[in-house]
């Protein structure tokens, strides 16, 4: 972790009093303890009875919980080899966020990477040209939706959202961006909700992190 974000998480109501060399430090079983974990409030029966809404607003509202999120979500791909290439390593061209809270992190995240960022959208978001993909909800369909432009066959991307859930909308992200012929190197999510077993729906041999279980 860059000093500079670790001096700030000092001074962060979330880390106030925790010593600084211990903010970010990977705990006895080797799992990292994120000092963010408590700016995301649980919501009981929103947006309906039943579900547990996980609010990151109050992530978001803190500059240093925020960067601390950021710098763990990217942490994984660099200078990780995630596949093969002539120097053994493939690195990440592109960056692409699912409508819509993934835009928030794959955007920051793609600025604190150095790459580009495309998103992936619900139908009618995005001026035609435009490819897509229908998917299956729980009750219903959807569509997502990129720009026929947005991304080069070949590119090599990183999938972000903020929550797995069922996963049916992050297979469908992965199933278009193969579609346009880009190579997804890898996902990450801040929140993964294991009980739901969204990850099943993901292929085993690209890598999948989460920064949060619940």
């Amino acid at each position: 972790m860059p000093d500079r974000t670790r001096k700030t998480l000092a001074r962060s109501p979330i880390t106030r009093g925790v010593p600084a060399a211990t903010i970010g430090v990977p705990n006895r079983t080797g799992a990292a303890m994120p000092p963010f974990r408590d700016l995301i409030r649980d919501v009981p029966d929103f947006p309906k009875p039943g579900v547990v809404f996980k609010d990151i607003g109050p992530l978001l509202a803190d500059p240093a919980g925020f960067a601390a999120c950021i710098e763990a979500l990217g942490a994984p791909w660099r200078g990780l080899a995630v596949g093969r290439t002539p120097d053994g390593s493939v690195p990440v061209d592109v960056i692409c966020g699912v409508e819509s809270r993934g835009f928030i992190f794959g955007a920051a995240l793609a600025q604190a990477m150095g790459t580009g960022f495309v998103p992936l959208r619900k139908v009618g978001k995005l001026p035609p040209p435009t490819l897509g993909i229908d998917y299956e909800l729980e009750y219903g369909s959807a569509r997502l939706e990129i720009g026929a432009d947005g991304i080069v066959p070949g590119t090599r991307v990183l999938l972000v959202d903020d929550v797995l859930a069922t996963g049916g909308t992050f297979d469908a992200a992965r199933r278009l961006l193969e579609q346009v012929g880009a190579m997804v190197v890898g996902a990450a999510v801040v929140i993964e909700i294991d009980a739901l077993r969204g990850r099943a729906r993901w292929p085993e041999a690209v890598p999948l992190h989460a920064l949060l279980h619940c």
